[in-house]
């Protein structure tokens, strides 16, 4: 590969190549310093000003900022919603989530599995040997489950959403209203103590919030990356949630907060 100029001159090279670490920088810098400049995030990134451009521009169209002469300002403190298929970082703790949420899984009966990448960990490792009835609202998720013959598997139904895979809008909706299920396991953007579980679509929080009321026990899986952060869309509180499941990589003071509202919390 042929060196960068920082590289030839002894520098490191601070490059960011990949758009969903520079958008999650952007908003880093939005949040802490209430405005970014194009010029600086260009020399901050390592890239040119035409990428930061396309990444303002990107991130404006989600909603997640404004665009004013010279850079950007934020539109609260939102969170980036990367595509699924991107989200491999902690990979490890996700998967540490997933074997601990098997622990909450009925011997029979019903589940539901939310979308998300911790979620589809757990559909990863789901028994094989249990005859259980799984619903979910992502169809990745339905095809990983397909080869256990005492599964039944089904998926909500609705429109797809490109970014995260997952079935929003009214048919969902009406699946959703329609069944009572033993256990959901659930995943959220961000977790927040004074506003809750929040995700960046509107029509996606509406599943969320129906399949809190679908389900006799809720469990929330959250890496520690989810804590301290607000997104767009509220889908619901933490006493919504009987026991939440993250990594040890959350903070102490964090799980005192979380368990000082009576929520269950497993640390793994």
């Amino acid at each position: 590969m042929t060196p960068t100029a920082d590289q030839a001159n002894g520098r490191p090279d601070t490059r960011v190549p990949y758009a969903d670490q520079r958008r999650e920088l952007i908003l880093a810098t939005l949040r802490t310093s209430g405005r970014a400049d194009a010029a600086d995030l260009a020399l901050e990134l390592g890239v040119t000003n035409e990428t930061v451009r396309k990444d303002l521009v990107a991130l404006e169209q989600l909603g997640l900022l404004r665009r004013v002469h010279g850079g950007a300002i934020p539109v609260g403190r939102l969170t980036y919603e990367p595509p699924l298929a991107s989200r491999t970082a902690l990979s490890d703790e996700k998967a540490r989530i997933a074997r601990a949420a098997l622990h909450h899984l009925p011997a029979s009966g019903s589940v539901l599995i939310d979308g998300g990448s911790t979620t589809a960990k757990l559909a990863e490792i789901l028994p094989r040997d249990r005859a259980l009835r799984v619903y979910t609202n992502t169809l990745s998720i339905a095809i990983a489950l397909m080869d256990a013959p005492l599964l039944t598997v089904y998926t909500l139904g609705g429109r797809v959403r490109p970014v995260t895979g997952a079935e929003v809008d009214d048919w969902a909706a009406r699946a959703l209203a329609e069944i009572n299920v033993d256990v959901a396991f659930l995943g959220s953007t961000a977790v927040s103590i004074d506003r809750g579980l929040t995700t960046p679509d509107a029509a996606e929080a509406a599943v969320k919030r129906l399949m809190c009321t679908s389900a006799r026990r809720r469990i929330l899986l959250a890496d520690h990356s989810k804590f301290g952060k607000v997104s767009t869309c509220k889908h619901a509180d933490l006493v919504d949630i009987d026991v939440l499941i993250t990594d040890d990589g959350t903070s102490p003071e964090m799980l005192a907060s979380m368990r000082s509202t009576g929520l269950e919390v497993e640390v793994v």
